[in-house]
C-alpha cells in the first residue's frame, strides 16, 4: 500500500471508529449594558457568567474599552441568575412600556451560552424582575466606580478624597451598592493613609465600620 493510500486508510479509520469529541459551549453568560448618551457614563457593560471571572467595561462613548475583571460573590451571581430565569433568559422578551416616556437609555439585558443567545433592550419597563436585574447591575457599575474613583483620587488628589467618600456614603444610605464590602480594602487603605486629611480617613474608619457590621445600623 503506498503511503498515500495508508494515509487515507488511517484517516477513514480514525473517523469512524473512534468516538467525536465533545466541545463544551462554556458556561452560560449573562450580560447587561446601558448606552446613554450625554451622561457619565455614557456606557456600562457588564458580564456575568455563571462560573468565572466577571468583567465590566464603563466609560465614555469616545473612549477606547477598558474591559476589567472584577469579583461578584456567589450569592449574588445566584440571584442574577435566578432573575434572569424569571424573564425566562429574556427569550422572545418584550420589556418596553407602550407609552411615550423620556429617553432613559437604551438597557439590554442578554443571555449568551456559545453561539446561542436571547436578548431584550428597553428604555423603561415596568417589570418587576427586569427592574431588580437591573438595579443589581447598575449598583455593580456604580461600586466599581466608586473604587475607581478613591483609587485615583488617592494618587492624584487626596484633598478629593473626602468627597468622594461622601458619594460612596449617599449610596450606601441608598442601599445602592450590591457588595460594598468589595470596598473594604481601599477604605481601609484610606482609613491608614497619613498623607489624607483626617476627616476623611475618620470617614473611611466609619463606613468600613458600618459596612463589617451591617446588623449594627
Amino acid at each position: 500500500m503506498s503511503q498515500y493510500y495508508r494515509k487515507i486508510f488511517v484517516t477513514f479509520v480514525l473517523l469512524t471508529f473512534l468516538p467525536p469529541v465533545v466541545y463544551s459551549a462554556g458556561s452560560p453568560v449573562i450580560i447587561y449594558r446601558r448606552v446613554f448618551k450625554s451622561s457619565v457614563p455614557e456606557f456600562i457593560e457588564i458580564k456575568v457568567p455563571e462560573k468565572g471571572d466577571c468583567t465590566y467595561d464603563i466609560r465614555q462613548l469616545d473612549e477606547e474599552p477598558a474591559v476589567q475583571s472584577f469579583l461578584v460573590g456567589d450569592a449574588l451571581r445566584a440571584k442574577i441568575f435566578e432573575l434572569a430565569s424569571q424573564l425566562n433568559d429574556f427569550r422572545d422578551l418584550n420589556l418596553d412600556v407602550k407609552r411615550r416616556i423620556a429617553n432613559l437609555g437604551q438597557k439590554t439585558f442578554r443571555w449568551q451560552q456559545g453561539s446561542e443567545t436571547h436578548e431584550a433592550t428597553f428604555n423603561y419597563t415596568l417589570n418587576v424582575p427586569a427592574n431588580q436585574l437591573m438595579q443589581i447591575f447598575e449598583g455593580l457599575a456604580r461600586q466599581e466606580q466608586h473604587r475607581e474613583i478613591l483609587l485615583r483620587r488617592m494618587k492624584y488628589d487626596r484633598l478629593g478624597v473626602n468627597d468622594a467618600l461622601m458619594q460612596l456614603e449617599t449610596d450606601l444610605n441608598r442601599r445602592a451598592i450590591p457588595e460594598p464590602e468589595r470596598l473594604l480594602p481601599v477604605l481601609d487603605e484610606i482609613a491608614n493613609d497619613s498623607r489624607i486629611l483626617d476627616v476623611a480617613r475618620e470617614r473611611a474608619r466609619s463606613l468600613a465600620e458600618r459596612i463589617r457590621n451591617p446588623q449594627q445600623q
